[in-house]
């Protein structure tokens, strides 16, 4: 178990008095079987009131009314998570639900088909020829293959850090041969959809865990994967990883606009500048003072 400590500070500035309409705040996990929640505060200036929600994906939503108008939004959120390792569930290579291609079973597939059918287009066939490519494997299980392709976006492209919101297409990301977190995730994504399975794009923090990892001063992103043998499975296609206890989910979505931390409405011709800081890692206690 990792006992991890979490900071995430967002301050907006603004060069004249706005005011706010409602936020929209995606900053608390949800227990697990491999997360728990230990404690989680909250504090934003100027003064509002709250109110929580579960949205349609079942993650946990603050809407903040902020009650005044002010040239400055602050917001923190500090949590306290236990990380659990979740090894993967699957025994048996040779079982049917481990192979390609995938078929779910009807309930299943009934939940699932948002997230199997694709959303990103692919006018000039990019997507189509990188999975037509040697990247794609059917004689392999299906967790194997998923590893490969996970393996193969983090070698083959190159990640360049991009502070301007939105995501790459696929086939941009593809072309460009770079990206971040969030454009390796969602090419792994579309990718998978196209191959008939689940996938959603997953957001929250990666904890450094004594290694050196991309993606460990900021907010973080990768995907998840449905199989029927497993259930769904953490892919990270930009540090490699596959269902690592060093990654903590805040929110899954079905695509990456969905999965914003912070979001919100101002109301006033003013501009605007953002700072984040994000820290995550091992919890320290200060040692108790000795006795005599």
């Amino acid at each position: 178990m990792n006992r991890l400590s979490i900071l995430h500070e967002t301050r907006y500035e603004y060069d004249r008095e706005v005011t706010f309409g409602e936020w929209r705040l995606m900053l608390r996990p949800t227990d697990t079987h491999a997360l728990r929640v230990v404690s989680a505060e909250l504090l934003f200036s100027p003064e509002g009131s709250t109110r929580w929600v579960y949205d349609a994906f079942g993650n946990s939503i603050c809407l903040l009314t902020l009650h005044r108008p002010a040239s400055k939004l602050e917001i923190t959120s500090r949590l306290v998570v236990d990380r659990f390792p979740h090894p993967i569930g699957i025994s048996d290579p040779a079982d049917p639900k481990a192979a390609l291609p995938i078929l779910y079973d009807a309930a299943d597939l009934f939940a699932l088909a948002p997230l199997i059918r694709p959303v990103a287009e692919d006018k000039e066939w990019k997507l189509r020829e990188w999975i037509r490519s040697d990247v794609f494997d059917a004689s392999l299980p299906a967790l194997a293959m998923l590893e490969k392709l996970n393996r193969a976006i983090h070698d083959r492209l190159t990640y360049v850090p991009r502070d301007t919101e939105g995501v790459q297409s696929p086939a941009e990301t593809l072309e460009l041969g770079t990206g971040t977190c969030r454009d390796y995730a969602w090419l792994m994504i579309e990718t998978a959809r196209r191959l008939g399975l689940a996938a959603r794009f997953a957001s929250g923090y990666v904890s450094s865990g004594g290694a050196e990892v991309v993606g460990g001063g900021a907010t973080h992103a990768w995907c998840e994967i449905f199989l029927p043998a497993a259930g769904w499975i953490e892919f990270d296609p930009t540090n490699a990883l596959t269902e690592s206890h060093d990654l903590i989910r805040i929110a899954s979505t079905r695509t990456p606009s969905e999965a914003s931390p912070v979001r919100g409405t101002i109301f006033g011709d003013a501009v605007s500048t953002l700072h984040v800081n994000v820290q995550v890692g091992p919890l320290v206690t200060e040692p108790e003072p000795a006795t005599s």
